[in-house]
């Protein structure tokens, strides 16, 4: 059964490649740019940091680590649990011998533990700086109960539709579609031209609900977002049909889609990539995250980022307004010692985003990053949107819900978009299915 922690593991393999892209951007060293919550004092000794990155991402946060051991003297003993994290915290924190700081994969988490009374709250820590220096959003969403208990340090910009450059080209399309109607007539230059528009991910169901969610935050704005994540409005809110029905634009016709309807829902990710991407592409455009940058080059080397593929906003919707649905992890901290405070206050700060950005596969949502640190244009345009969206970004909403209902695959809400794209008239019967399966999940 695959989770959504075996989703974030698809981020790991494909980090590497990510840093591939480095070559066709620009050459610029790591930021200087200015350091937030005053100079960082020489403490000494040592604190405990556990996450799920391992691999390339492990390497490129332990020269945050190092970078943080040269500003205070403080030693980070990083530790990878993997996708394990959260049972072997769990099990940590009972046993009463937590790391100091965890780094969460997902916000459900960071309110577990919340409640377990397992988590200090950092806002005479990090406070001013979430305040100043980042959109409201991210603060929100790691605040319970009015106190501030986690910094959201690494993300990433699901809201990026990715285009071969040639076929938009071929077919006459000189720019990328900045609205859905536009996106529509360009899918029907497309296929005048001989090409498919969309290859599609949903044999993976993740992928499905991302569609969802971009649709929906476009169609119903970022207050009802919140409240069906929180689901707190039931998935038979008008929204939601409105939703379905601007879906259906594009899902309801198999000739949108490489294979049709069937393909649509067989074809897992990362596999639809090579659909648009490959050597003979049968398709000119792939909606999913930014990490799809990192999967191109492996799927076809002679891309070249910007002139080979590129992306473009996820199309606003009757007007909406630039938005992005965002993924991340989040710092916490389990101790409260000197060394715990000042890396929260640190991985806080624009100089701790700045020496990950500029080593690729990562986006900071501090605004005091500078954009020039990012290793290409692509990801450079990627952490623009994501910060310029300001409190139009978003969580990622089936990261928010019960794994039941949001992560497992064959149920929940990954089976109940599959069901629909099979059959895209039946959206009542969809919405409530969605809805009996969040009841059952949320237990309200």
């Amino acid at each position: 059964m695959q989770t959504r922690d075996q989703r974030r593991a698809l981020g790991v393999l494909t980090t590497a490649a990510v840093l591939t892209l480095s070559a066709c951007g620009s050459s610029s060293t790591s930021s200087s740019s200015p350091a937030g919550g005053g100079t960082p004092q020489a403490i000494g000794g040592n604190v405990s940091v556990w996450a799920v990155w391992s691999g390339t991402e492990q390497k490129d946060f332990q020269a945050v680590l190092a970078d943080f051991n040269t500003k205070t003297g403080v030693t980070g003993q990083f530790q990878s649990k993997g996708d394990q994290l959260p049972t072997v915290l769990g099990t940590a924190i009972a046993g009463g011998a937590p790391p100091d700081v965890a780094i969460l994969p997902q916000p459900g988490l960071l309110h577990d533990l919340v409640k377990k009374n397992a988590l200090k709250p950092i806002d005479s820590v990090v406070g001013d700086i979430l305040t100043s220096q980042y959109a409201p959003v991210w603060k929100n969403l790691a605040t319970d109960s009015g106190k501030t208990y986690g910094v959201y340090f690494k993300t990433a910009n699901k809201s990026t539709v990715w285009y071969n450059v040639k076929s938009f080209t071929d077919a006459g399309i000189t720019k990328p579609p900045a609205t859905f109607d536009q996106l529509l007539t360009d899918m029907s230059t497309l296929q005048q031209s001989g090409v498919t528009p969309f290859a599609m991910c949903g044999g993976s169901g993740w992928t499905l609900t991302d569609w969802f969610e971009n649709v929906y935050l476009r169609v119903a704005g970022v207050d009802k977002y919140n409240q069906l994540a929180a689901h707190t409005i039931p998935w038979t809110d008008p929204t939601v049909t409105t939703t379905f029905q601007t879906l259906s634009k594009i899902f309801g016709t198999d000739a949108n889609m490489v294979g049709g309807k069937a393909g649509a829902v067989s074809t897992p990710f990362p596999d639809c990539v090579s659909q648009a991407f490959g050597s003979t592409p049968k398709a000119a455009m792939l909606y999913e995250a930014d990490f799809v940058a990192g999967v191109i080059p492996t799927v076809n080397s002679g891309l070249a980022a910007g002139t080979g593929f590129n992306f473009f906003p996820f199309p606003s919707i009757n007007g909406s307004p630039a938005a992005v649905s965002a993924g991340g992890d989040v710092a916490v901290m389990l101790k409260d010692t000197p060394q715990s405070e000042a890396l929260m206050k640190y991985l806080a700060s624009p100089d701790a985003g700045s020496i990950w950005a500029h080593l690729g596969g990562f986006t900071s949502p501090n605004k005091q990053v500078n954009q020039s640190v990012y290793p290409d244009d692509i990801s450079r345009a990627a952490a623009k949107a994501l910060v310029d969206a300001g409190n139009n970004a978003v969580f990622d909403m089936s990261d928010q819900a019960p794994a039941a209902f949001g992560g497992t695959a064959g149920s929940g809400e990954w089976a109940d978009l599959q069901n629909w794209v099979r059959n895209t008239s039946d959206i009542a019967g969809t919405e409530a299915k969605l809805e009996a399966d969040a009841v059952a999940a949320y237990g309200h």
